[in-house]
């Protein structure tokens, strides 16, 4: 069967999510820097060419100086995070790291919040009636 273009993207998709788990390993079990804490890795995305990968991390402390202290951390060690990626994956471009802090779970965490206050809020009016 042949195959369409639209299938293309999947090896992308595929390359990503091993990037994505390898570096969960290499950063909690290799990393020493002591202002990188308990940080998730909740995405990869990769350029068509695998020259450049963003990496989205979460923190269980969403203070912003703790944000920022880690995203330096880890982008102070992007060049050493990188070559241990070439250790353990084996593909022909090797992605230059860049880290980004993925705000999503906040902001759903607020949004539920939010609707959880306003359902409050109706209930009480659906009461008073």
């Amino acid at each position: 069967m042949a195959k369409n273009s639209k299938s293309i993207p999947s090896r992308g998709l595929r390359v990503a999510d091993q990037i994505q788990r390898d570096l969960s390993v290499i950063i909690a079990s290799e990393l020493k820097d002591p202002r990188v804490g308990m940080v998730t890795i909740t995405e990869v995305q990769l350029t068509p060419d695998y020259a450049h990968a963003k990496v989205f991390f979460t923190m269980l402390n969403d203070d912003p100086a703790a944000i920022k202290n880690t995203l330096d951390a880890l982008s102070n060690s992007a060049g050493f995070l990188r070559n241990q990626l070439g250790r353990v994956l084996r593909i022909h471009t090797l992605p230059t790291l860049h880290f980004h802090h993925d705000s999503s779970t906040a902001r759903g965490q607020e949004m539920s919040r939010l609707i959880d206050e306003a359902n409050a809020t109706r209930a009480k009016d659906d009461d008073q009636e």
